[in-house]
């Protein structure tokens, strides 16, 4: 069997810790189970990568921010922040494990998440 590896899929996760990343995509769309636009930010740097969404909901606002922030995209009010803008940015973050338990199924899940943002 051949196995296609293709652009992007020749890195690994980030194991936990702090790492200076880059953002390198930005992909949009609307949650599966709460219909909440979101973007989800690729960020990666030579030791692997982690993908971070950021919902658009009142309550993921000041996430969305702090990391906007921190990539050195200032929001302002009245402005739209073109995520687009976020692309080719570097940032810090923090790397770790997080667990919930799955809207559809009530089974825990396990993703890799990045918190912590911070300016580079």
């Amino acid at each position: 069997m051949k196995i296609p590896v293709e652009k992007g899929q020749d890195k690994g996760f980030l194991p936990d810790g702090r790492y200076r990343v880059e953002i390198t995509d930005i992909e949009e769309g609307t949650s599966e189970h709460q219909n909440v636009p979101y973007f989800a930010a690729r960020l990666e740097n030579e030791q692997g990568f982690v993908t971070q969404r950021f919902y658009t909901s009142q309550a993921g606002m000041p996430i969305l921010l702090s990391f906007c922030e921190a990539a050195g995209v200032h929001p302002e009010e009245g402005k739209d922040i073109d995520t687009k803008q976020l692309i080719g940015k570097k940032l810090s973050v923090e790397v770790s494990d997080h667990s919930y338990a799955d809207p559809a199924t009530g089974n825990e899940r396990t993703i890799k998440q990045a918190t912590g943002f911070r300016t580079a």
